[in-house]
């Protein structure tokens, strides 16, 4: 764990992203931004990892994220996302979206664009839950049920999607370019929230979720709507997975319960990673039945549970459990969580 640098930023961390890299270099990520909840007055951040606007009485805390620049955040930042190089995208409790752009020369921050209210109920605002980009697209979702599609070039809204749910939309990620998958409700007697959910990078058809109940679930969309694998994973909520973006044999998650977890599957053959069979004592696979015209022989061998064909692993991330990890995100061998216990986790080691 000595790989772990914490640091203590006097607010509850709801969300964290790192800054993209170019795919064709192989730099590791050095800028991250935060936003946070729960406080008098909210706040988006930028950090650096690396020597941006570091000054002297800094350097004997090597590896610390160091403050760049911050801006006021009207309501909880609910969601975070990076638009490009030097814009993110916010939502926020009070059924704003807002875009931000990081001014790099200056270390500054600006409002670029604000579409505000555009979540809400008849007589009040609905928080605006999540958030996807695809620049110069941007989709967010809502407490309302409603999907809403943005243009970072344009000032109105492009489309709503009235009553795309009945109830809270927690979560929204792409599949394709033109296709979104939203994360609701899983039913299994009683109806549980999902509160995030992540796509397999290379393999559109594989997406994880996680929810009320802490399990991980992973989907093969093509086959209804039953998951392929579900895993105890937390004793708690689930707020967050993700697979690493170029290493999806990887993924992690956290939770109100104060843990961060990476998972890895190791495999010898072929076959997607998180189509195989195999568990540890930290967790137990349930597979859905094989559905009818899907493909037999990666099916069955996913129910057979064959540990010598796949293997999963379970890790914690954090040196000891805290108050509850609201977000994290990987890049590289890059991780960074925020939580509620006003602290910034980054590990810039991460065995991927």
């Amino acid at each position: 764990m000595e790989s772990v640098n914490a640091k203590y930023v006097s607010q509850k961390i709801s969300k964290t992203r790192w800054r993209p890299v170019s795919h064709s270099s192989l730099q590791q990520p050095d800028i991250f931004a935060t936003g946070s909840w729960d406080n008098e007055d909210n706040k988006i951040s930028f950090w650096s990892i690396g020597n941006h606007g570091s000054s002297g009485m800094d350097e004997g805390f090597e590896g610390d994220p160091q403050l760049l620049c911050e801006h006021k955040h009207d309501g909880d930042v609910l969601d975070l996302q990076f638009l490009d190089q030097d814009r993110i995208v916010t939502t926020s409790s009070t059924g704003a979206v807002t875009i931000f752009r990081h001014h790099q020369n200056s270390q500054t921050i600006s409002v670029s664009q604000r579409w505000p209210r555009v979540h809400r109920y008849p007589c009040d605002n609905a928080p605006c839950t999540g958030v996807v980009c695809s620049s110069p697209e941007i989709v967010t979702v809502g407490e309302d049920g409603k999907i809403i599609v943005f243009r970072a070039d344009q000032e109105g809204v492009i489309r709503v999607i009235e009553n795309a749910d009945s109830s809270t939309i927690h979560a929204v990620t792409y599949l394709r370019t033109t296709e979104i998958l939203t994360c609701i409700l899983y039913l299994d007697d009683v109806l549980l929230p999902l509160h995030c959910v992540d796509r397999h990078p290379n393999q559109q058809h594989i997406v994880a979720t996680g929810g009320q109940d802490g399990m991980l679930c992973v989907w093969d969309v093509r086959q209804g709507s039953t998951p392929f694998s579900l895993m105890e994973a937390h004793s708690a909520e689930m707020w967050e997975v993700h697979f690493h973006p170029t290493n999806p044999d990887h993924l992690f998650t956290c939770s109100e319960d104060g843990s961060l977890l990476h998972w890895e599957t190791s495999t010898h053959s072929d076959m997607p990673s998180f189509l195989q069979g195999g568990r540890n004592n930290s967790m137990i696979s349930r597979s859905a039945m094989a559905p009818a015209g899907g493909n037999q022989s990666l099916i069955s061998t996913w129910l057979s549970g064959d540990s010598s064909k796949g293997r999963l692993e379970t890790t914690h991330m954090l040196p000891s459990q805290t108050l509850s990890v609201n977000s994290l995100d990987v890049l590289g061998q890059c991780l960074v969580c925020g939580t509620d216990g006003e602290a910034i986790f980054v590990n810039r080691q991460v065995p991927v």
